[in-house]
This record gives C-alpha cells, sequence and structure tokens, in this order.
C-alpha cells in the first residue's frame, strides 16, 4: 500500500502532467475531448476522487455526484467555449482535488444536496477549463468525449471504492482519498 500511494505521490507531483493538454487538438474533435481529461493530473484526480467519495457516502450518492459532476462540467463547458470568463478555475480545480480527497479520506456522509453542490461547483470549473481549451470546431463531439472520459473516471473511483468497502477494507478506500488530497497539495506547490 505504501509503495502505490507513493508512486502517485510521484506521479502526480510531475508539473508537466498537470498541464499537459496541449497537443490533444491535432485530432478528431471527439478524441480531443476524450484526451483532455486524461492528459492532467489534476483533472484524473478529482474526478477519481468524486467517485471514492461517492462509494463511501453511499446510498443515492454513487450515482448524484458523479451525475451532479459531469451535467456541471458540460455547463461549464458551454462557458469556457463561449467565451464566458469564469474567475480562479485553475485554483478551484486544485481546491476540487483537495477538498474531494480529503471528503473520502473523512468518509463524510453529507447531506446529498450538499454533496450534489459541492461536486457540481468543481465540475462547472473543470468544464470550463475543457471548454476554453477546447477545439474553434465539432465542440458538440468534443464535449461528448471529455463528458465520456469524466464518467469513466468517476467509474473508476466509484469502482474501486464500492470493491474495497464489499471486501471491508473501507480503510484502503479512505487512505486513497488521502492520498489524492496530498498529490492535490503537492500539485498546487508545483
Amino acid at each position: 500500500m505504501r509503495k502505490l500511494l507513493l508512486t502517485v505521490g510521484a506521479v502526480a507531483v510531475q508539473p508537466q502532467m498537470a498541464l499537459a493538454h496541449a497537443g490533444h487538438h491535432d485530432s478528431s474533435a471527439f478524441l480531443s475531448g476524450l484526451m483532455h481529461p486524461l492528459g492532467g493530473a489534476d483533472h484524473v484526480l478529482a474526478m477519481v476522487a468524486v467517485g471514492l467519495w461517492a462509494a463511501v457516502t453511499g446510498g443515492r450518492a454513487l450515482w448524484a455526484l458523479p451525475v451532479a459532476f459531469v451535467g456541471a462540467m458540460l455547463a461549464g463547458g458551454g462557458m469556457g467555449a463561449m467565451g464566458i470568463g469564469l474567475p480562479g478555475v485553475e485554483p478551484m480545480i486544485l481546491a476540487s482535488i483537495v477538498l474531494t480527497g480529503v471528503l473520502a479520506a473523512l468518509a463524510w456522509r453529507a447531506p446529498l444536496a450538499v454533496g450534489v453542490a459541492v461536486v457540481a461547483v468543481f465540475g462547472l470549473f473543470h468544464g470550463h477549463a475543457h471548454g476554453t481549451e477546447g477545439p474553434a470546431s465539432g465542440l458538440l463531439t468534443y464535449a461528448a468525449g471529455f463528458a465520456l472520459a469524466t464518467m469513466a473516471l468517476h467509474l473508476a473511483g466509484l469502482g474501486l471504492g464500492v470493491a474495497l468497502n464489499a471486501l471491508s477494507a473501507r480503510m484502503v478506500t479512505r487512505a486513497f482519498g488521502a492520498g489524492t488530497a496530498f498529490a492535490g497539495l503537492a500539485l498546487a506547490m508545483s
């Protein structure tokens, strides 16, 4: 477990990964969108952490948190593509990693409306980054790509958390949340 956390931490602090969004826009708009969330540790960590938090929360949060994030992300993507400014996008993306990691680590079972609101705000900022950095044409297929990749990352976190919880390894799920929060702090410091 310690080796895994150290490996995740080492990968997360690579500054080029945090800003690795350039270069995806030379293929189709869909592939561009699909690769954008996967191209930076900032998006990967936050999106997996949403799934982890949903898993430790359980109940309707299992689907509501990921759906809220993706829905708000699509709205933010539209804002970014239309040139509507949103202040503090990068700091909010970093905050999303740290906060959702901490919430998963603490296994905080927020009221559903609070959890949905938290991830929706973060989804809006992630989406804005996607929309701002997206291609000039093919916006709908680009958005479909980044929505699909985001759902896959949420499902990865959710699947990991649910599987570990089923094995009564809840502390491991919480450790992944803590590792995510620390990786977010490392990205913020780089």
